[in-house]
Formats: C-alpha cells, structure tokens, sequence
C-alpha cells in the first residue's frame, strides 16, 4: 500500500503511458524537471540594452558620462549600477539607431 501511495504522490506531475512487452499499459510517473527561463533572461537583457541605447541617444555621451561617473562615486550599489551602464559598444550601436529613428 506505501507503494502505491508513493507512486500516486509523485504522479502530481503528471504521468505517461507506456505498453509492457507483455501489452498491459501502465502509467509511470513523469519525472519534473523545472527548466531554467533562458527566453525570459535573453528578453530582459535585449530591453536593458534598449533603455540603455536610449538613455545614451536622449542625454548625450557627455551628460551620460557625467551621470555614470557620479554612480561610481556612491554606495556599492550605485557602483554596480554604475558598472551595469556604463557605455558599451552595443549601448552605443542601439543609440546610433534610435538617433536615426527618432529626431
């Protein structure tokens, strides 16, 4: 009986038929694996460079800069923000083209 409640517990997840050499068809428990967001993480790494491009195309190199500069002057968390935005070369591509696409 403690087996089958076993078998019973971990088919919350779902479970999958199979067919026995002998034709009886019996149903397994389907073995979960949580699977790590890489479509969600590539999503929101192509809108922080977006945001980036854009703040760098609407303030400018110099004013970017300057606003850099003083995060690296604060706390360890305005440090690191400061090294999330600095200007890279892919911020600097996205603010060419928002230049071109917006006036």
């Amino acid at each position: 009986m403690k087996r089958i409640v076993r078998r019973h517990d971990r088919m919350q997840h779902g479970y999958v038929k199979a067919v026995n050499s002998d034709g009886l068809i019996v149903a397994r428990p389907r073995v979960y694996r949580p699977r790590f967001p890489l479509k969600g993480l590539v999503t929101l790494l192509v809108i922080g460079f977006l945001f980036k491009g854009f703040l760098f195309a609407s303030l400018g190199e110099a004013a970017y800069a300057d606003r850099v500069a003083s995060l690296q002057q604060g706390s360890i968390m305005e440090q690191a923000g400061a090294w999330v935005m600095h200007a890279d070369p892919a911020t600097v591509l996205i603010a060419d083209m928002v230049k071109n696409i917006l006036p």
